[in-house]
């Protein structure tokens, strides 16, 4: 059997991109890796606030019988309030001849 809050880990996690990335979430800042094993049967998640305040890890396992949350020495109402809140801010703008811009200009 599988939970309601483990489904919506298991969705979070497939809208976040693979390797280490920044974001947001809980009003701090946050460096966040997500790898893969197995050919995607399992997931491991990483995060820690660039303030050095907080930490996130879980184990994801994606099995028949469905998604199976193991949060790493936390509960995993914490990692799944992280997961959605967490926000990651997109590329920067692409100029009209077609370079990446500076965050913030055009």
């Amino acid at each position: 059997m599988t939970s309601a809050r483990a489904e919506a880990v298991a969705a979070a996690l497939a809208r976040l991109p693979l390797g280490a990335f920044r974001g947001r979430s809980q009003g701090r800042d946050w460096l966040v890796v997500r790898s893969t094993f197995a050919g995607g049967a399992s997931e491991k998640l990483v995060a820690r606030s660039l303030d050095g305040t907080g930490y996130v890890s879980l184990n994801l396992y994606r099995l028949e019988a469905g998604p199976r949350l193991k949060p790493c020495e936390m509960p995993a109402q914490r990692v799944a309030d992280f997961l959605a809140d967490l926000t990651v801010p997109g590329p920067p703008p692409v100029t009209r001849d077609g370079a990446r811009s500076p965050r913030g200009r055009r």
